[in-house]
């Protein structure tokens, strides 16, 4: 039984992703296709790193971040790689905290002025 693999147009596919996007990852080095000929071809590895890549920039961490990330456990291990991703989260965490405070704030502070411009209107 060989294991799947998936074209440059059902990557695109699966993912849901533009074909800039997936040639990007390419270039940045966060994909790495078997190439034969002009056409390229993903595997069980390239379909777990897009998962994860995908993850990552849902939770809002930078490409460059998720690139040194799935670095570590290819250089590193599994337990490397999981403890850096610990750190990596209680920062975006504590990022995201932030932002929402900062959203709580503007929304009460745009809630006001509307109420008051109502008010003036009578």
């Amino acid at each position: 039984m060989t294991e799947p693999r998936l074209t440059f147009k059902e990557m695109c596919a699966k993912y849901d992703v533009t074909p800039r996007t997936l040639r990007y990852y390419e270039y940045i080095e966060l994909l790495s296709p078997e190439r034969v000929g002009r056409s390229r071809f993903y595997g069980a590895k390239e379909l777990a790193r897009m998962t994860l890549i995908l993850r990552g920039r849902k939770f809002g961490f930078p490409l460059e971040d998720i690139r040194q990330w799935l670095m570590i456990y290819e250089n590193e291990g599994n337990e490397a790689q999981m403890k850096t991703w610990i750190e990596l989260a209680d920062r975006q965490v504590a990022e995201l905290t932030e932002q929402r405070t900062q959203l709580d704030e503007t929304l009460s502070e745009l809630k006001t002025m509307r109420d008051q411009t109502a008010k003036s209107l009578g």
